[in-house]
């Protein structure tokens, strides 16, 4: 299990902070790297597709400091984030863990009744029921309109993305039976809008309580991967071992992290 915990100082993205701890079980990652910049780097962690419903309704368009799945690392602890993804790496090879879809969400989904605010609305989500409210930045269309509520049943798909450069950040849903909009987001009815929150505060939680409450038929998944060979498990723990060393003399892990690290291969080779 990978936790991941957000920052306690209060700068903290609104959305991060909503969602606060999450809880990432081996078996929902996909992949791990580490992205090195000039002032440190990100440390991004890939999940199987239905493995998380933010994950998946996000699509990647989260970034810093919202994204719980990308990480700002200093620079002096780049090469510690470097060691962690290829921890996880070898962990998941040692495991054999699947990379296809999940048929099932491994991460809890957001519970409800759930609501956000961005822009010229708010949603509110109740389990069965969507409901827009528009707030004083709508457009004369949305306010003639009035509120606009429809149960989950009708609901056939849920777009989020944030703001990005001139464009609007939207929540959109797409109902069964009516065509795509071809309107604004300012004046669709289906869809809150904002133009100024870069993230749109947590209205990428709603999409997700949303969506993983969608009817969702998933592929057949092949069939599970053969259990390591014991030499081989053998074999890459004590390779990382011997990495763990270089490390810890080098500076890169202070006295406390090659502790835990090696204690932590150490009860790996122990139950292999």
């Amino acid at each position: 299990m990978l936790r991941i915990v957000p920052g306690s100082d209060k700068d903290i993205e609104e959305l991060r902070r909503a969602l606060g701890e999450v809880r990432v079980p081996l078996e929902a990652i996909a992949g791990v790297a580490f992205e090195p910049a000039r002032k440190g780097g990100h440390l991004r962690l890939r999940l199987r597709k239905g493995a998380d419903a933010l994950f998946d309704v996000a699509a990647g368009a989260l970034g810093p400091p919202a994204d719980p799945y990308r990480l700002a690392v200093p620079k002096a602890r780049a090469g510690a984030a470097e060691y962690f993804a290829d921890e996880i790496r070898d962990t998941m090879a040692v495991h054999q863990t699947p990379g296809g879809p999940c048929d099932d969400y491994l991460l809890p989904v957001p519970d409800v009744p759930i609501s956000a605010t961005a822009g010229d609305g708010a949603v509110l989500f109740d389990g069965e029921r969507v409901r827009l409210e528009w707030t004083g930045w709508a457009s004369s269309e949305k306010e003639k309109a009035g509120p606009q509520e429809f149960p989950l049943s009708d609901v056939s798909g849920v777009e989020w993305k944030p703001q990005s450069g001139m464009g609007h950040g939207t929540l959109r849903f797409r109902i069964k039976g009516e065509a795509p909009s071809a309107r604004p987001p300012q004046k669709d009815l289906r869809c809150v809008s904002w133009g100024i929150q870069r993230f749109g505060g947590a209205t990428a939680l709603v999409a997700a309580a949303v969506l993983a409450r969608l009817p969702n038929e998933q592929p057949e998944l092949p069939p599970a991967a053969p259990p390591p060979v014991a030499d081989d498990v053998h074999d890459a723990v004590l390779r990382r071992l011997a990495e763990l060393g270089r490390l810890h003399h080098s500076g890169v892990l202070t006295d406390e992290e090659f502790a835990t690290a090696k204690q932590a291969m150490i009860r790996r080779l122990q139950e292999s």
